[in-house]
This record gives C-alpha cells, sequence and structure tokens, in this order.
C-alpha cells in the first residue's frame, strides 16, 4: 500500500489552490502575511491511498495543519491521535512533526472536514457545506476501494460525514463511542469520538482510555 498526500481523484478538484469560502480565503492570506514560512493554503488528507480506516477531524489548526501543511501535525491536537494510532499499527511512529519527518501511516488516512483554518477554529455552516465536496469524493473513493470504518473526531466532523453521504443527522446521532451502520450495504461503519484536543484532553472529557477504546473497537472489528 502506497502512502500519498491526494488522492488522483481529490487531486483533480484543486485542494490547495480552492478559494470559494472568501472568509477563510481573506483569512488565509492574512496568515501567510504574518507567518510567511507557514503552508497557510487548504491542507490535502495524509496517509495511505488505500485505507481501512478514515480519520475526519474538523479543521487545520493555526499552529499546527496549517503551519505544517498536514493534518494534526506540529499541535496539541496530533499528540495523542498519533500516539494511538502508533499504538494500534497504524503509524510508523508515535509523533508526526513536520510534513518531511518520514513518518507513514498503514491501512488509514486522516482528513478534515473543512480544509482551511478557520478564524478562532469555528467554520460556518456554510463554510462546513461548501468545503463538503472535498470530502464526499473522498468517502466515495474510500467506499469504493472498500473502506471500512470512518472515524469522526467530534460533532462537527460527524455531521459533515453524514451530509457527504446524505444521510440525516436525526437518524445518527453523535455520541462518544457509538458505531453507527452506514447505508447501503457497504459495510462501512461510522465511529464517533470526542474530539482530540487541548480542552477535551486537559479537562478529562477525552482521557487516553477512552481514545484507545474506540480505537480497539475499530481494529477489532476490521479484523473480524
Amino acid at each position: 500500500m502506497t502512502n500519498d498526500s491526494l488522492t488522483p481523484a481529490c487531486d483533480s478538484l484543486n485542494i490547495l489552490d480552492c478559494t470559494q469560502c472568501p472568509r477563510l480565503a481573506g483569512f488565509l492570506q492574512a496568515v501567510k502575511a504574518q507567518y510567511p514560512d507557514y503552508h497557510a493554503r487548504p491542507v490535502s488528507a495524509f496517509g495511505d491511498a488505500n485505507p481501512k480506516l478514515l480519520i475526519v477531524g474538523l479543521a487545520p489548526g493555526m499552529h499546527g495543519a496549517n503551519r505544517t501543511g498536514r493534518p494534526f501535525t506540529g499541535d496539541y491536537a496530533g499528540i495523542l491521535l498519533y500516539q494511538t494510532l502508533h499504538k494500534y499499527g497504524f503509524a510508523t511512529h508515535h509523533e508526526s512533526v513536520s510534513a518531511d519527518d518520514g513518518l507513514q501511516l498503514t491501512g488509514c488516512r486522516i482528513t478534515n472536514a473543512v480544509k482551511c483554518l478557520p478564524p478562532e477554529n469555528k467554520p460556518v455552516p456554510q463554510e462546513i457545506k461548501q468545503c463538503n465536496q472535498y470530502l464526499s469524493v473522498e468517502l466515495d473513493q474510500f467506499v469504493q476501494q472498500g473502506g471500512a470504518a470512518v472515524l469522526a473526531l467530534g460533532t462537527v466532523a460527524h455531521q459533515a460525514v453524514l451530509l457527504s453521504l446524505r444521510l440525516k443527522a436525526k437518524d445518527y446521532p453523535f455520541g462518544h463511542g457509538r458505531v453507527h451502520q452506514l447505508p447501503p450495504g457497504n459495510g462501512v461503519r461510522l465511529y464517533d469520538s470526542y474530539h482530540c484536543s487541548r480542552y477535551n484532553t486537559q479537562t478529562k472529557r477525552l482521557t487516553a482510555e477512552m481514545f484507545e477504546q474506540v480505537f480497539a473497537n475499530i481494529v477489532a472489528e476490521l479484523q473480524s
């Protein structure tokens, strides 16, 4: 299995050059002016090009993915995620420092519901909807290639996954540790977890044990 930052289908959508959300595009321009060395562009998915597990986060962090160009890389939110991925055999290393650190994911791919850094880490509903075209392509390809598990980190990611699959949120309520069988009979399951943000982990809303239990359930299902 190969590790490419972009699948061909998503690459054709020109994620890196997208400026369809004026507020986000303008904000990225301002960030780039303040931090010339930052990536400060839409952030592409990272990991195995033919994964069994697709992880969906919220959006790039200011000094994490927005700086490095790789999801959950270089900021606090990625600490628990990559430690857990490594523990369960999805990552070759326990931390993700930069886009050129040699880290590879096996059987796993990471993306975000919104590809651009939003002001105050809060995308507005229209931006989530606009960006959903990209997540829809990613999920469609994931299903076609035999993907089995989607892990949504937080409510926004959960709802974005459902939107991309044209499913009603009321039929699949978010809850940490919940598992939803997604139709139509494609064998894909949606797993929910609280987001591995600094706030959630420091307040113990999400502990390492809680997060690992979600991954243990995923691995058990993938191996069954």
